[in-house]
């Protein structure tokens, strides 16, 4: 649980009223407000980050402009404070994913991208953004350490990496959880990380989301792997190759915190890219 005295500075500085308890995430304290003055009664989330990934994540929410994602209405850059646009609206794309909307879901997910990846912004885009080839850093020693799979999946990630396409600003973290539903303002995107490369990349979530029980699914894969490449008009080989990269970048990630249940869920997923590229 948060403490509410940690956000009244923020409250009185932007003239808002807490809507709701404050709560905690691994990286950021976060309050439910209303705003008042000139945007009196609109809906909006105070977030505090001490973490530097999180707050360099903000400039690219702020950078994109409400474009796709949620408006950043204000801003301390000495503190990494944000008030921001809030979802009210009722829908969840995890939710319509298990329940007979996996298609509609994945849909959602390729249009907000794709407003993501079309916005260009007049200012130039935020400073000390990662290049994708570090945000990869995890795999190749837990390859190493690994084999098998992982490693064959590493040598596609290293072929991709020197061979990036269509770079832009990524999202970095587009899942089921961080597209939300802003009712009359539709789906927008939230929590963007810090991290630009090739627009493929930003994909491979709609079908490796370990939150998704139907994700290791191979019907599954192969129906939303057909709707990713005809929405977003992928190529489909390439895409395929991506996937099997950031399953096993996922599953390295799940080792390096002794998760090694996930870690398998994941490559399970690398496993069914694989088999469908040699398809």
């Amino acid at each position: 649980m948060s403490d509410l005295s940690l956000f009244d500075t923020y409250l009185q500085r932007w003239g808002a009223q807490a809507a709701g308890r404050p709560f905690v995430t691994p990286s950021s304290h976060l309050l439910p407000v209303m705003l008042c003055g000139e945007r009196q009664g609109l809906p909006g989330m105070i977030k505090i980050t001490q973490d530097p990934d999180e707050r360099i994540g903000g400039q690219v929410l702020q950078w994109w402009h409400g474009a796709g994602a949620a408006r950043v209405y204000a801003s301390d850059p000495d503190s990494g404070a944000l008030l921001m646009e809030r979802a009210t609206g009722s829908k969840h794309l995890l939710r319509m994913a298990l329940e007979g909307e996996d298609d509609a879901a994945t849909a959602c997910i390729c249009l907000t991208l794709d407003q993501l990846h079309s916005s260009r912004p007049a200012a130039p885009p935020p400073a000390n953004l990662l290049p994708l080839a570090d945000f990869f850093r995890s795999l190749a020693p837990m390859a190493q350490r690994e084999g098998g799979l992982m490693a064959e999946c590493a040598m596609v990630a290293h072929r991709l990496l020197c061979d990036q396409r269509e770079q832009v600003v990524l999202h970095g973290d587009a899942h089921h959880s961080n597209i939300l539903d802003f009712d009359q303002r539709g789906w927008l995107a939230i929590d963007p990380k810090r991290v630009s490369g090739e627009r493929y990349y930003d994909y491979v979530n709609v079908l490796c989301n370990p939150d998704l029980e139907t994700c290791t699914d191979p019907i599954r894969f192969a129906r939303q792997l057909a709707v990713v490449v005809e929405v977003a008009g992928l190529e489909r080989q390439r895409l395929l190759s991506w996937v099997m990269a950031h399953a096993a970048l996922s599953a390295a990630w799940f080792l390096e915190d002794g998760l090694r249940a996930p870690a398998n869920k994941e490559l399970e997923v690398a496993y069914l890219a694989q088999q469908a590229l040699a398809s």
